[in-house]
């Protein structure tokens, strides 16, 4: 198994610390509102990672955080009158519901960085203690040039950073040593959540919560750091400085980045309102399209995000879950167990896709070759699957396609379509419920008849509902 390591900008063949067992972090959300879709990349693609693994027969330990204190969340608390501490819970399960309908696995371990805060003052205790941080009036700083190699996962260098890129620097430069030292510690501001710890009454800085969250859930070294693109410098960069300078050895062996999603070739941004919640999208398409879509095209590479792409990978999932509801209603009908040897010759075509399947995977988790795969599988089995096939092909051959799109997150089987009568009956039943104010309720209805691919949309004229 070959995985790209952003640390040394190759290939590099995959060898678990422990054999047969996968020890793996990736960032996970800052908890202020609904995840957008830029969030679900890496939340896709990690996953299916995993997945991949675990088809392997390894044991993964997957740990993803929940960022639940930040400016962002205190701002929300802020607008809203309310504490930090709800508006994190809040997001939290909104964004675990989220998680769930796009089939993306929940965590081994999902840590919050409000809960680790005694770690992280350990921590930071334990660099000052070897010198490689200081405190100034409450601040604590991390020597950035005590660390010799600082700079070798985004592959900067420390001078061309100071002189060219005054707006990389983090604030409170007239206190630090140096201006490229960044904080581990801040004192609370009026208002704020804060912690007490030897230096001030206030609350870590981002990047230290990840290591400290990081070592506590799998060791001092893991196998695999995950997050997208935009995190390798600073966080990325900023966790290994701290996580080797307090544990004295390597933090991670392999570093992987996902690339970033476009809109319409635009970056997604609210100033440009093309910025969108997954659900939203939600609202418009089954989220299983959004995961194939997501799929499509290599974790690595860029990812445009468009109407006609989604349509598109819309269709693509529809002929997948289609060829299976097709081998459902054969097995139904079907009375044959023996296979013929045509059958047998069949099944061995079948199993070299599955084969090209695996090879896309091992080649740095390949999906868009994997899919690629799975759509000559489904075409296989349309061309020789008939209703007087032996119930053991159709078995295999449906085995096979729901195996692979599994290991993708893919879900084949096909939703009960509900009848209009118990669509309408809910919709009456969700609008009494607004009458009274029991908006929990309508929200819930709203979700259940979402899950069932019913869409609806609240009108001047009333509610007008469609299926996805």
């Amino acid at each position: 198994m070959k995985v790209y390591n952003t640390l040394t900008k190759k290939k590099e063949e995959f060898i678990p610390l422990e054999e047969g067992k996968v020890r793996m972090y990736v960032c996970g959300p800052t908890v202020y509102n609904y995840i957008h879709i830029g969030n679900a990349r890496p939340m896709i693609v990690f996953d299916t990672v995993r997945r991949y693994m675990e088809y392997k027969g390894m044991k993964v330990n997957y740990v993803s955080n929940f960022t639940d204190v930040d400016d962002k969340i205190i701002k929300k608390a802020n607008e809203e009158g309310v504490s930090s501490e709800e508006i994190a819970n809040r997001y939290i399960k909104e964004c675990k519901k989220d998680m769930e309908d796009l089939n993306v696995k929940p965590a081994t371990t999902h840590p919050l960085a409000t809960q680790e805060i005694d770690g992280m003052i350990a921590m930071i205790s334990d660099l000052i203690e070897r010198g490689y941080a200081y405190e100034k009036n409450g601040t604590v700083y991390f020597r950035t040039r005590r660390f010799k190699e600082y700079g070798k996962l985004s592959h900067k260098n420390l001078d061309d950073l100071q002189s060219g890129n005054r707006s990389l620097l983090v604030s409170g430069a007239d206190e630090k040593e140096d201006p490229l030292d960044f904080v581990l510690w801040k004192p609370k501001k009026e208002g704020e959540p804060f912690w007490k710890s030897p230096w001030s009454d206030g609350r870590p800085g981002w990047h230290i919560e990840c290591s400290v969250m990081s070592k506590k859930y799998l060791g001092d070294q893991i196998d695999i750091h995950a997050g997208g693109e935009d995190l390798i410098f600073p966080h990325h960069e900023n966790e290994i400085a701290q996580s080797e300078a307090a544990n004295g050895k390597e933090f991670a062996h392999y570093w992987m980045h996902n690339g970033f999603l476009n809109i319409d070739n635009k970056k997604m941004s609210k100033s440009l309102g093309n910025f969108f919640t997954v659900r939203e999208i939600g609202e418009k398409y089954d989220l299983q399209v959004l995961r194939f879509f997501m799929l499509s095209a290599h974790y690595r590479s860029p990812l445009n995000f468009s109407a006609e792409l989604m349509e598109a990978a819309k269709n693509g999932l529809d002929r997948i879950v289609t060829a299976v509801a097709r081998l459902n209603q054969m097995l139904k009908a079907s009375t044959v167990e023996e296979l013929t040897e045509e059958e047998k010759a069949v099944l061995s075509e079948a199993e070299e896709f599955v084969t090209k399947f695996e090879a896309a995977m091992e080649d740095d988790f390949n999906t868009a070759d994997a899919i690629s795969a799975i759509f000559e599988l489904v075409k296989l089995s349309n061309i020789n699957a008939k209703e007087t096939s032996s119930k053991t092909l159709l078995t295999e051959l449906k085995k096979k396609i729901v195996t692979l799109c599994d290991v993708l997150g893919i879900i084949t089987e096909k939703k009960e379509e509900m009848l209009d009568s118990d669509i309408e009956a809910l919709i009456e039943e969700r609008q009494a419920a607004r009458k009274a104010k029991n908006f929990t309720r309508a929200d819930e209805i709203r979700n259940q008849l979402l899950e069932k691919g019913i869409i609806l949309e609240d009108t001047r004229q009333g509610v007008v509902w469609k299926r996805a």
